[in-house]
């Protein structure tokens, strides 16, 4: 199975989980179990626990209290395995519906327990083991995007003509595949100032992510990574020999694949590279500190100075009706391709990830770019409308996307829409999907997805922090 396989709504949602038909709980108060049974649970974290009963006991909206219930805990519930390797903590993250690890989806998918690690030690315990094994794969292969859990598992992908490996699930070289991994350790490391993960050997992923880098500038020559497979998608192979379509070398990164992992059509991928920038400097500043590296330190705050200046100088472009904006994708010739793309990094999520402030004007720009019916990919339909991609097809929005926008908007009822909206587009299941019709909610892709469940506790959590009369 792949991240193309559609999982329609009468599909399974994980170990134990239920779905029950929307009409037998919408005109109710009373909302059915659909979480995982408490014994089943692959993770219990007493903290994220208190969190779900705080937010159920104070949100008057049950729907929203049982939607909180079910998707803030999907990956502690449905998709992590831990254990002790050698007196250290290792853990294993799939996607749900998929069993392999994505460098992305994993760091992704751990990101909002970080604010729980000082007071869970278990908790910590995991993420830290989600740092190891990622650190593992990294030096295996900095160029593959998933992985298996057991390392000498031979994958459905084996015939694609690029160095596969045992114990690789699919290599797509995508830049935000090493940039998660920094941004998860950077953040764990704020939170709690263990240093234990970022020995001898995760420097090594430092310099070995920073040589990857360095490579796909192509400053020289293309690289060692090409990449072609044999399929009816252009999406998920590579022109020219497997190395995809010129590029003329400006200091920008090259990304053969995006963060939905389909194929760049310019690889000069904007938002991956934005994300570069700041991944590079959080690198830094741990090979600073922790490893005394200033050598290292200093080659990567260089690299990141001169992708900057790279995006300044080649990814901002004037666009007919919405001025100066980000494009999507430049080739540094010249030529630039207009979109938005629902997987993250995306120009929308770039003040998400730190990458620029949420009053950039040229993000504001691209922002209302993106959020129109300019963007090839904003659909809008009957049921709601929001940004989709060419990995599901047209008209198949992502609720993703829809959390995003609420998570980047400074605007009190746009959050508040953004909530509705995904309030009413579960299709009755009590989880997000990856993809949904934007006339038809129970029309939709894959029903467990861990990423996307995450996302949406997150963003409910945060609303009710900052401003919880948005979800009366």
């Amino acid at each position: 199975m792949n991240r193309r396989t559609f999982i329609q709504s009468s599909a399974v949602l994980g170990a134990g989980a239920v779905i029950a038909p929307m009409s037998l709980f919408a005109s109710t108060a009373d909302f059915p179990v659909v979480r995982v049974p408490a014994a089943k649970r692959n993770f219990q974290s007493k903290s994220v626990e208190a969190a779900i009963k705080e937010f159920r006991k104070n949100v008057k909206d049950k729907e929203l209290g049982w939607l909180f219930e079910n998707c803030f805990p999907s990956t502690l519930d449905t998709t992590v395995t831990y254990r002790n390797n050698n007196g250290k903590p290792d853990t294993y993250v799939i996607t749900g519906d998929i069993d392999a690890m994505w460098m992305r989806d994993s760091s992704a998918q751990m990101w909002p327990y970080l604010q729980f690690l000082k007071k869970d030690e278990p908790l910590r315990q995991l993420v830290a083991g989600v740092i190891n094994r990622q650190t593992t794969y990294v030096l295996k292969d900095p160029y593959a995007n998933a992985f298996y859990g057991d390392e000498n598992k031979v994958g459905e992908w084996k015939t694609d003509l690029t160095n596969m490996k045992p114990g690789v699930h699919e290599r797509k070289w995508e830049i935000d595949s090493l940039c998660y991994p920094i941004r998860l350790a950077y953040h764990y490391w704020k939170a709690t100032g263990d240093t234990k993960p970022f020995d001898a050997q995760w420097q090594q992923a430092i310099k070995t992510i920073h040589k990857t880098f360095k490579e796909q500038q192509r400053k020289e020559n293309l690289g060692p990574y090409k990449f072609q497979r044999v399929t009816h998608a252009p999406t998920d192979t590579l022109p020219m020999g497997g190395y995809g379509f010129p590029v003329k070398p400006v200091g920008l990164i090259c990304s053969a694949f995006r963060p939905s992992d389909d194929a760049t059509i310019y690889s000069f991928l904007v938002p991956s590279n934005f994300f570069a920038v700041v991944s590079l400097r959080q690198a830094a500043e741990m090979m600073n500190a922790i490893a005394k590296d200033k050598g290292t330190a200093d080659a990567l705050l260089s690299m990141a100075s001169e992708v900057e200046k790279a995006l300044q100088t080649h990814a901002v472009v004037d666009h007919p009706q919405h001025g100066r904006i980000y494009a999507f994708e430049v080739d540094g010739f010249g030529n630039s391709y207009f979109m938005d793309d629902a997987n993250v990094p995306s120009l929308l999520s770039l003040p998400y990830l730190g990458a620029l402030p949420v009053s950039d004007p040229i993000y504001q720009n691209t922002r209302k770019y993106i959020l129109s019916e300019d963007n090839p990919f904003f659909f809008k339909g009957s049921a709601a409308e929001g940004i989709g991609g060419p990995h599901v097809g047209q008209d198949m929005i992502w609720p993703m996307a829809i959390t995003m926008r609420g998570l980047t908007s400074t605007d009190a009822q746009e959050v508040k829409t953004c909530i509705e909206s995904l309030k009413k587009t579960h299709g009755g299941t009590g989880f997000m999907h990856e993809s949904f019709h934007k006339n038809d909610p129970k029309n939709f892709t894959r029903s467990w997805f861990a990423w996307a469940n995450t996302l949406f506790g997150e963003f409910l959590w945060k609303t009710y922090q900052d401003n919880p009369k948005l979800l009366a």
